[in-house]
């Protein structure tokens, strides 16, 4: 009989606990980057919780017997329902704006976060997706728009929604 380390137990645990974390979003697809590889694209549809009408697609890198998934990923996102003024009134405006979505990448405290940013000037939503630990000297991040232009939140006049 195999003796299996409190070490070992502790990071089986830990992967698990954090396998769960990541768990989430819709899975959209799951491709194999080959034969010879254990590294698989997820591809993930995440609603935002406060505006309804967008959902953001995620892809990144899944490395199956890695302790750590590597820190590249794209993200798009599109208004997919209705976008009213209200939802807008109700989302923070500041500079940084807010996290929406989080996901654990890796038990060495790597994480992918989404973060909304309001754009006031241009009436668009700014979803700004990183990875939270520096990879070979830079943090990883995309970008994605949502124009509030011919839904319920566009201010005609130019306006910005308060």
């Amino acid at each position: 009989m195999r003796k299996v380390s409190l070490l070992g137990k502790w990071v089986t645990a830990g992967v698990m606990v954090f396998g769960l974390s990541a768990c989430g979003g819709d899975d959209v697809a799951k491709v194999s980057l080959g034969l010879f590889t254990t590294k698989d694209v997820i591809i993930d549809a995440r609603h935002d919780p406060k505006i309804a009408g967008v959902t953001c697609h995620i892809s990144r890198i899944e490395a199956n017997l890695s302790l750590a998934d590597p820190s590249d990923m794209s993200i798009a996102c599109r208004q997919t329902g209705p976008i009213s003024a209200q939802e807008i009134a109700g989302i923070d405006k500041s500079k940084n704006g807010e996290i929406v979505f989080k996901q654990s990448l890796s038990i060495l405290f790597k994480s992918l976060k989404v973060r909304r940013i309001y754009d006031a000037k241009n009436q668009t939503l700014l979803y700004l997706s990183y990875s939270t630990k520096e990879t070979k000297g830079s943090h990883k991040h995309a970008l994605s728009t949502v124009p509030l232009y011919n839904t319920g939140a566009w201010q005609p006049s130019g306006v910005p929604v308060q």
